[in-house]
């Protein structure tokens, strides 16, 4: 797979300097663009350091990449993660000590939104309102969400999309590199495509395409070459308040690998189906499906295999991703699951013994999340632990009202045995 990148970057019409920067490193599959503040010869300053602070980090720790790239793991996953926060920590504390050390650049920042490109993977790393959308299939997804005042007052029910677009704090932002001394960095690992583009962009682009719609029509032409210019056009035709910078990223395929991309596609593509599918996810919006995914892994196992066993500890929520698997209790088979249905979801919650043995019937995959893992990603996700929450409590109450109905069935039936034969009461049965 080959990725294609092209970047423009424009003054706007009302705007005298341009304080955004971008960054195309091909070698280092690093894709960055920033979004200064502070004035002129500050918030340019702040744009371009950060940028070159990320891509210095990186380069000083490729080992990780390249590991990364030759073997997808939790912990590899982890740690490339990590080492995108550190290389923004890193600008953000150097732009801080030189907007200190010089009181014409007091109040100096920047907005930061890259994109790492490693082994078919992408690594998010954000900071500020600038923004990462992926358009796959005709369909696009926005990956980062706004660090700013009227993006928080919607998240809280406090203000309408309506009222946000006619806030006067609407360009408040909440979050930026550089202003303090360290920041919180969105990060966001995700599968790339043979077909799937990118846009990377500021507020100068995006604050004029509201309509998604509108904007997968612009991203999804042909040649992607010419994207940038289109956008920029697009956003100085309504007004060009802002300077407006992007960045394209097209992913194509090679022909070579045709038949191991298209497999891998269908992989991704089934992973993301499942996970919509089990009703623990079913609010969960596409950014928060990928976040999910990004904690499993897969598991294989042949058939007769014992996944789990019952009275044994565990800590995994298994998901069947293909295969068929039986789960019996005292040595009785009680039900057959197919694909696209989970089990051992309790352990994400208590430390509880199994209920069940799980046994695969055939040769089986799953897709397996882990408590440590699981735990760690609501942590950092407050809204997607709200919804998970929500689904849990669903899912627990579906499964008592079961309960007591069969419980009310076994009830009359005995009830009914009793009065069949009058020399028994209901309570010896009980």
């Amino acid at each position: 797979m080959i990725i294609e990148a092209y970047g423009q970057t424009d003054v706007g019409r009302k705007r005298d300097h341009n304080e955004d920067y971008y960054l195309i490193d091909q070698d280092l599959g690093l894709y960055i663009v920033c979004d200064g503040m502070g004035g002129h010869a500050a918030g340019e300053v702040a744009s371009e350091h950060a940028a070159n602070a990320v891509k210095r980090v990186l380069v000083a720790n490729k080992k990780i990449l390249d590991e990364f790239a030759q073997k997808d793991v939790p912990d590899s996953r982890e740690r490339v993660i990590a080492l995108v926060e550190n290389a923004v920590q890193t600008a953000c504390g150097e732009i801080y000590a030189m907007a200190t050390a010089d009181s014409g650049k007091a109040g100096m920042g920047t907005t930061l939104i890259m994109m790492l490109v490693v082994g078919g993977k992408g690594v998010m790393g954000h900071v500020g309102d600038s923004r990462l959308y992926m358009v796959r299939g005709g369909q696009i997804h926005q990956f980062s969400d706004d660090h700013s005042y009227c993006t928080e007052m919607i998240k809280r029910g406090k203000m309408t999309r309506e009222q946000a677009r006619q806030s006067p704090y609407a360009n408040v932002i909440t979050r930026a590199v550089g202003i303090q001394e360290s920041v919180q960095v969105d990060t966001l690992l995700f599968d790339i495509l043979p077909g799937d583009t990118f846009l990377i962009c500021t507020d100068g682009l995006h604050g004029y395409t509201e309509d998604p719609n509108e904007l997968a029509e612009l991203l999804d032409v042909k040649e992607a070459a010419g994207i940038p210019q289109s956008l920029i056009d697009t956003a100085n035709t309504r007004g060009g308040k802002d300077n407006v910078t992007t960045v394209i990223l097209r992913a194509v395929g090679d022909a070579q690998d045709k038949a191991l991309e298209d497999q891998r596609a269908r992989e991704v593509n089934l992973k993301l189906e499942t996970l919509k599918k089990i009703p623990l996810f079913r609010y969960l919006t596409y950014q928060e499906l990928v976040k999910v995914l990004n904690i499993t892994y897969l598991e294989t196992h042949d058939a007769d295999t014992t996944i789990i066993r019952e009275g044994e500890s565990g800590e995994e929520l298994y998901i069947v991703l293909s295969g068929r698997v039986s789960v019996s209790r005292e040595g009785q088979e009680i039900v057959e699951l197919h694909p696209g249905v989970h089990f051992g979801e309790m352990a994400l919650v208590d430390q509880s013994p199994r209920s069940a043995t799980i046994t695969a019937r055939e040769a089986t995959r799953l897709l397996v999340v882990q408590r440590r893992s699981f735990y760690t990603l609501i942590r950092k996700e407050p809204v997607l632990a709200v919804k998970l929450l929500w689904s849990f409590v669903q899912v627990l109450s579906r499964r008592l009202r079961e309960t007591n109905e069969q419980l009310s069935g076994a009830r009359n039936q005995l009830s009914d045995s009793a009065r069949e034969n009058p020399f028994h009461d209901v309570s010896d049965f009980e």
